[in-house]
Parts: C-alpha cells; sequence; structure tokens
C-alpha cells in the first residue's frame, strides 16, 4: 500500500515536470533551445515516470525490464539528439541576431 503511495507519486511528478518541460519547448524560440529542452524533458521525465513503475511494482522481472529499457533512453537519447542538433547545423540552419534580440524583450 505505502508503496503504491509513493510510486503514484513519483509518476505525478514526472508528469508535472514534462507538462512543464513541454511549456518550456513552446518557451524558447529558436531550434537549438528547444532540441536541448526536449532532451531534458524526455529524458528525464521518462525516468522518473519509469522509476516511479518500478517502486509501484517491486523487484520483479518487470522492474529489470524497465530498468533496461531506461538503460537504453539514456544511451541513445543524447546521441540521437545530437544527431539532430549536428544535422541542422550542417545543413545550414544557424540562429539569427534577430532571435537573441527578441529573447530578451520577452
Amino acid at each position: 500500500m505505502i508503496r503504491a503511495i509513493i510510486g503514484n507519486i513519483i509518476i505525478g511528478i514526472g508528469i508535472v515536470f514534462v507538462l512543464l518541460g513541454v511549456l518550456g519547448i513552446y518557451r524558447f524560440r529558436d531550434f537549438y533551445s528547444r532540441i536541448l529542452i526536449g532532451a531534458k524533458v524526455d529524458t528525464v521525465g521518462f525516468i522518473t515516470i519509469c522509476t516511479g513503475a518500478i517502486v509501484r511494482s517491486g523487484f520483479t522481472w518487470f522492474s529489470l525490464k524497465v530498468l533496461l529499457l531506461i538503460a537504453i533512453v539514456m544511451l541513445i537519447n543524447p546521441v540521437v539528439t545530437h544527431a539532430i542538433a549536428s544535422s541542422a547545423y550542417r545543413g545550414g540552419y544557424r540562429v539569427s541576431e534577430e532571435d537573441d534580440s527578441n529573447d530578451a524583450d520577452g
């Protein structure tokens, strides 16, 4: 019973983190800031939600599978984010000076 409550709280924290991160993506104007926030939200929110699922289920085969999934996401997500940002940079996408001056205005 207490394990389920703690697991639900951790899952709730993960969901709130993801929702606030989505709002943060709309807050930033340039591509590179958005991809950075998207990667952080995706990784941390996913890990928090999966941790809550592990706490709820206890130490079972399910939790081992979820730990493996967390490890895979922690390895692959930064690589994929770097590949996307790198291909955009090599493709000629640059942040203009106008975008930086508009960020200061709010």
